[in-house]
């Protein structure tokens, strides 16, 4: 029987909310997921190594919380919102490769390509990207109209225009170079926000919203995804690698473009607080009851990993 995922109840705290829907993700991942025996077996077992390595699932519980606002139901939210963790995890994998960032530690465990090696890391990154689509081609809502709508959502969301693999491209452009803020936000809002904003928009599809509340909810996906950013360049410029699961202080040693060498600590900070006002605001401009989203995105600009 399907489980209604309703948000007629009083809202948790945010950190039960999280344990209780990571763990429902979690299950879910399990399900979708290739066994690792199944053969050819490392690559799954690449796959799942990544996926299962921790996390705070933010971006499909973001997805969920955003369809319980409008009474989505268990089986239409939980596979799109596992196909989007599939592809953030892929694009940790990669971006974790020497090609790129050269880093040997990620969510407290050694990187992908440090345990099955560079060949089959990209594999793994690109076996996820695959299994997201298939995903949710197979999953999601009985309105075809409706999941052909997330499934271009995703696409465009993971792409090159604005979009994850865009921003990447900008990130590494970027480095050693002096930028401005119109830059800095225009790489973020690629890079990090496409995927946060995506999981926002795509609970609001998968839950009929109207075009009005469609447009609130994407401009509070957008502030928090930005917001999401600045509170990372803060926790790698102020917390060690134990707290982050990660290499501190890599963005100085690459020069990365990052908020807190834009605008210094207290700066980033300020931001920080800024676009999380932004994003609580929009979405009560919804007209919906988003206490949930609201305290997640004071989650994303307090968390301290």
């Amino acid at each position: 029987m399907t489980t209604s995922l309703s948000s007629a109840e009083k809202p948790p705290a945010i950190q039960d909310y999280f344990r209780r829907k990571v763990a429902l993700v979690e299950e879910w991942l399990d399900r979708l997921l290739p066994s690792s025996e199944a053969v050819p077996s490392e690559i799954h077992k690449a796959m799942r190594y990544s996926v299962f390595a921790g996390g705070k699932r933010l971006r499909p519980i973001m997805a969920i919380a955003t369809g319980e606002i409008f009474g989505s139901q268990e089986h239409e939210l939980l596979p799109p919102a596992c196909a989007l963790e599939m592809i953030h995890t892929y694009s940790l994998i990669h971006d974790d490769l020497p090609s790129m960032d050269n880093d040997t530690l990620r969510r407290g465990r050694p990187t992908c390509h440090v345990v099955f090696g560079e060949a089959m890391a990209i594999l793994a990154g690109d076996a996820l990207l695959t299994q997201a689509f298939r995903t949710l081609a197979d999953h999601g809502s009985a309105d075809q109209a409706i999941r052909v709508r997330v499934i271009s959502e995703v696409a465009q969301s993971a792409g090159t225009i604005g979009a994850l693999i865009g921003g990447q491209v900008l990130d590494i452009q970027s480095e050693g170079k002096a930028i401005d803020e119109a830059q800095l936000e225009q790489i973020h809002c690629a890079k990090t926000g496409a995927l946060i904003r995506c999981a926002v928009r795509m609970g609001a599809i998968i839950g009929r919203a109207s075009e009005r509340e469609l447009a609130q909810l994407t401009e509070y996906g957008q502030k928090a995804g930005l917001a999401f950013q600045v509170a990372d360049d803060l926790l790698d410029a102020t917390a060690s690698s134990a707290e982050l699961g990660k290499t501190a202080g890599k963005d100085v040693a690459e020069q990365k473009a990052t908020y807190t060498a834009l605008y210094g600590i207290d700066g980033a900070r300020a931001r920080a607080a800024e676009l999380c006002h932004d994003a609580i605001e929009a979405a009560k401009r919804s007209g919906r009851e988003t206490a949930v989203l609201e305290e997640m995105a004071r989650f994303i600009v307090e968390r301290r990993s």
